[in-house]
């Protein structure tokens, strides 16, 4: 048996065994997980990550080590997960953001959380991985810790040695507050800047103190109890890091709120795969296979299907519309706990037939979904819970030429443009929705005309290369690059 393949079982068994004592149901799913895949495949999925080790309790030791020589431009990427086990929009854009510093002459490592991707069920125990060049770093002890604080101790120990065989000259750490303390303490012990980049913020409710936030990871619901503890040490972060970067103007205002010097925040918005810039494909047969019939319009979204979406407004405006004679079908991709809530409500307000679920839509068949459309729409909430996230679903539909009708919620203005790509609606408002559907499409010219500007803004606003510039400019600042 080689080394690799004991470190996995290992690694495997301690994971396994962990659960086993806190959840034993989810423990079984684990371990089937990690069979091979024709002996699993009756096995449902185990969506939430076994182990509950990483969690953060405080803040952690920095470990010890030597003096390092660091190597001007490397930059080590510290994420929860990574490609191609987990494919999210994080670990989308780390890797991204790594090819395109590449390109700018950078030289982008990355490294996973502890455990990584065995504690995910993936039976894999390689030291480096190597993703389009980009060499990802994993840290498999031959035993995880389940408990919280020693993992993220044992975590940065591991991190340390990364740290001394690579000599990065800068932290960069992808929006997890477990990787942001094992960043901090690397820098007590090392002097390296740590740049802390968050992609999700919201709304701070001042009555009751918490902020109420989205998250990459399970757990991180305003529901869990471990969530005020998680959102206390978020901010401590961002405030002690040498530098942040967000997604958007709304999002620093928020992150300066919580006491961060506004000269170390740095805007490096959302921006999307080259492949999203080349001409659609014909979209013919799809239309054909979603039973949309020719002559109809296709108003579409792509999200999580739950209340502050706002897909409600969506489909009492098209109601209103289908009873004015206007032929529209709805197109929603995606998949949420409303699913069932927003099926019924279709079928009361008359609009079977009118309205397809696709489910989740993978990431390599999206073009081909928006070549369908006539509009995307981002219809989401007065009440939406991070406001000034923008989504990365409607910048990517902008992309592909798509005008934009969106809620006027903070993140949303600083990628519509009224009039020009797009329109900027109120949250929650059927005449109005109804009303700007029906201007746009009836009138193709203003479609295509706005189609083509929201494609510019992309080009010009939101290319990787523009993203890596931003970042390599940050690190210049720090003295790093």
């Amino acid at each position: 048996m080689s080394r690799r393949t004991l470190r996995a079982l290992t690694l495997a068994a301690s994971v396994t065994w962990a659960e086993l004592r806190h959840d034993p149901a989810h423990a079984a799913l684990f371990a089937g997980r990690l069979l091979p895949a024709r002996d699993r495949h009756p096995l449902p999925p185990a969506e939430r990550r076994p182990s509950a080790s990483t969690r953060p309790t405080g803040p952690v030791p920095a470990p010890p080590g030597r003096r390092i020589l660091p190597v001007p431009g490397r930059v080590l990427h510290l994420v929860p997960e990574g490609l191609p086990e987990q494919h999210t929009n994080a670990t989308a854009r780390t890797q991204a953001l790594a090819r395109a510093q590449s390109a700018a002459g950078l030289d982008p490592h990355v490294v996973t959380r502890i455990g990584f991707p065995l504690d995910h069920g993936v039976f894999d125990a390689r030291p480096l991985h190597l993703l389009d060049g980009v060499p990802q770093h994993r840290l498999l002890p031959r035993w995880l810790p389940y408990d919280p604080a020693a993992a993220l101790n044992r975590q940065a120990e591991l991190t340390a040695r990364l740290v001394e065989r690579l000599r990065p000259s800068v932290l960069h750490v992808g929006g997890d507050v477990a990787d942001g303390l094992v960043a901090l303490a690397l820098r007590e012990t090392y002097g390296l800047p740590v740049v802390h980049e968050v992609s999700w913020i919201g709304r701070e409710d001042r009555g009751s103190g918490q902020k109420r936030r989205p998250s990459r990871e399970p757990g991180r619901s305003r529901g869990n109890h471990n969530y005020p503890a998680i959102s206390e040490w978020e901010t401590h972060c961002l405030r002690e890091a040498d530098a942040v970067l967000t997604a958007s103007r709304a999002m620093k205002t928020e992150i300066v709120s919580r006491g961060v010097p506004e000269e170390r925040v740095h805007i490096a918005p959302e921006a999307v795969d080259p492949a999203f810039l080349d001409p659609l494909p014909d979209g013919t047969a799809l239309r054909a296979d979603l039973g949309i019939e020719p002559g109809e319009y296709v108003i579409g979204t792509v999200g999580s299907l739950t209340r502050p979406e706002g897909i409600g407004t969506l489909l009492e405006a098209a109601t209103e519309l289908r009873r004015r004679g206007v032929p529209v079908r709805l197109l929603l991709m995606g998949e949420g706990p409303e699913r069932r809530a927003l099926e019924t409500l279709a079928a009361r307000l008359g609009l079977t037939g009118a309205v397809v679920f696709t489910g989740r839509v993978p990431h390599d068949q999206l073009r081909s979904h928006h070549a369908v459309l006539d509009v995307f729409t981002a219809p989401r909430i007065e009440e939406h819970p991070h406001p000034a996230e923008p989504p990365l679903a409607a910048v990517e539909a902008m992309a592909s030429g798509l005008p934009l009708l969106a809620s006027g919620l903070p993140a949303m203005t600083e990628l519509v443009d009224p009039g020009v790509n797009g329109l900027l609606l109120p949250p929650n408002s059927t005449p109005a929705w109804t009303d700007a559907l029906d201007m746009l499409l009836s009138t193709p010219k203003k479609r295509h005309a706005w189609g083509t500007a929201a494609r510019a803004t992309v080009i010009r606003d939101r290319s990787w290369e523009r993203i890596a510039t931003t970042t390599l400019d940050v690190y210049r600042t720090l003295g790093c690059a």
